[in-house]
């Protein structure tokens, strides 16, 4: 009966004591459990797991060089460039051209950040890494089709790339308007095409210089302007500002040809579209078309001949 009573003593004395081991190995095995979960979603991202997202993102990776300028040509007018990091330094040196540095030596293959360029109605991204090699730096980077991705720009319903390639497939076409001509001081000026595409009319117009004086061109202007002559004060003339003109000479021997862009209007019969070709100051002569609304209207659409020109042109680029 001793014996009895002793041994369940015994075992009341050691239970408190497994009870206590129990609790510290499940704290400590839940511990672990906890560190392990921890550490199991922890991961640093590599620079070839950076590739992989960025793949995915369609992004175009360049490389640069503290040494190396690298300069990003787009196919149209920039409208915003962003860098993600300070790590970088760049800016918009032309129209369509953006130029970037690393702003100190980084690593190599070190991520240095990423490049955002928008265009008129294109987006480009760019991951651009630091290489230690200058030879393998991009110096000059032009972004082709596959590097961009289209997006709506309510402001720009056609970028000047398309307006240039119309400009000049008009230029290379045949006179169809004989309607508008006009001659001052030696000087013949005649509309040769009126086109609508979209938002915009394409004028093409040319001069033909007579006399033997070189004609020093000042500017050109267009004005919405009454048709007949009246009072000063009652007289209203509204300026018009062209979007787009393929060529930019500012003088001429014999013959000038050019094509100008003007945002899409409408105006009334009593009003006429004056296209004026001003001179310097020094002879002073000036030029103008007047242009009726009857012939806006019968402005031409896009031909199926301006195509033809067109291909040609993109062929030649």
């Amino acid at each position: 009966m001793k014996k009895i009573i002793i041994m369940a003593m015994m075992a009341v004395a050691i239970l408190p004591t497994h009870a206590e081991n129990a609790v510290n190995s499940d704290n400590i095995t839940k511990s672990e459990k906890n560190d392990t979960v921890r550490i199991r979603y922890i991961h640093r991202l590599t620079e070839d797991d950076a590739r992989i997202f960025e793949s995915n993102l369609q992004k175009t990776v360049i490389y640069v060089n503290d040494q190396v300028t690298t300069h990003l040509i787009m196919p149209e007018n920039i409208k915003l460039v962003d860098i993600s990091t300070d790590k970088l330094v760049g800016n918009q040196c032309a129209d369509n051209i953006v130029r970037l540095k690393p702003k100190s030596t980084l690593m190599d293959n070190e991520l240095a950040g990423t490049v955002t360029v928008i265009g008129e109605r294109h987006i480009a991204q760019f991951t651009v890494y630091h290489t230690q090699a200058p030879k393998r730096a991009h110096s000059v980077y032009t972004v082709g089709q596959k590097d961009i991705r289209d997006y709506t720009n309510p402001e720009v319903s056609m970028t000047q790339g398309d307006m240039s390639r119309l400009c000049w497939s008009i230029f290379t076409s045949r006179r169809k308007c004989f309607r508008v001509h006009g001659k001052q001081y030696g000087i013949r000026a005649q509309v040769n095409n009126i086109y609508t595409v979209g938002d915009y009319f394409f004028i093409d117009f040319s001069l033909q210089n007579k006399s033997n004086i070189k004609y020093d061109i000042a500017e050109i202007r267009l004005k919405l302007m009454d048709k007949k002559e009246l009072k000063a004060t009652n007289s209203q003339t509204i300026e018009l500002t062209p979007v787009y003109m393929v060529n930019h000479a500012d003088h001429f021997m014999k013959s000038y040809r050019n094509v100008i862009v003007l945002k899409k209007l409408t105006f009334p019969e009593e009003k006429k579209l004056r296209l004026e070709i001003t001179e310097d100051q020094i002879s002073g002569r000036v030029s103008y078309l007047d242009i009726n609304y009857r012939d806006i209207l019968n402005a031409d659409s896009f031909a199926p001949e301006l195509l033809i020109n067109l291909q040609q042109t993109f062929r030649g680029l």
